[in-house]
């Protein structure tokens, strides 16, 4: 679990608890435990099978693919393959490949619908590009954190220059969300819009 969910989940518990305290009555914890069960539920963190092999590209995280197309970009194209996370998806994120961070850019934003295309670029959001290394050596993706509606805190545990491995635990973003990823072009999509994935287990595409 994150520890988001324990500091949320006991702290409820504690609140639940002088509210029995003072009132001599169990209605008044119902609402605060079963807020402090959301909490403890929601920010699970679950183990994962990482797959091991060269250039597979995995999800950065949980949900429903949204949106699997080419775009343009000033380095030529692209394909993006885009992640809506609801609120009952987990939320914790991973490295899409194993490397070395070369860009790590929050941008503030807006909190439009994370299902709008419009939010993957107006909305607050962590961009991070990884240069890949080792059995992902060649490849360079780019990966958002794009907060939702109802999305306020998005946290990225690393900094440009650092190594993450394929998998590897990043960040989280608290509540509904999304996460778009950028691939090459010549990349072999193995995902298809409506399908649901999972962060660091699902192979979304593959480099030859």
């Amino acid at each position: 679990m994150v520890r988001d969910g324990y500091i949320y989940g006991f702290s409820l518990l504690a609140v639940a608890a002088a509210l029995v305290w003072l009132t001599g009555s169990w209605r008044w914890a119902v609402a605060p435990v079963l807020l402090a069960g959301f909490f403890l539920w929601f920010f699970r963190d679950p183990h994962r099978a990482i797959p091991s092999g060269d250039g597979f590209i995995v999800s950065p995280g949980d949900g429903r693919v949204t949106e699997a197309t080419l775009i343009a970009t000033p380095d030529g194209p692209r394909q993006r393959i885009s992640i809506f996370l609801s609120v009952f998806d987990v939320h914790v994120n991973r490295a899409p490949i194993g490397g070395i961070l070369s860009k790590v850019r929050y941008k503030a934003g807006k909190y439009l619908n994370a299902m709008n295309p419009d939010s993957a670029e107006h909305n607050e959001q962590n961009i991070v590009t990884v240069r890949g290394e080792g059995p992902d050596a060649g490849i360079e993706v780019t990966f958002k954190q794009i907060a939702g509606l109802l999305a306020r805190r998005i946290v990225f545990n690393f900094g440009e220059g650092q190594a993450v491995t394929r998998g590897q635990r990043v960040g989280l973003i608290k509540f509904g969300s999304r996460v778009d990823i950028i691939v090459p072009a010549a990349a072999e999509l193995r995902v298809q819009v409506g399908q649901r994935v999972k962060g660091g287990e699902s192979i979304l595409a593959a480099v030859p």
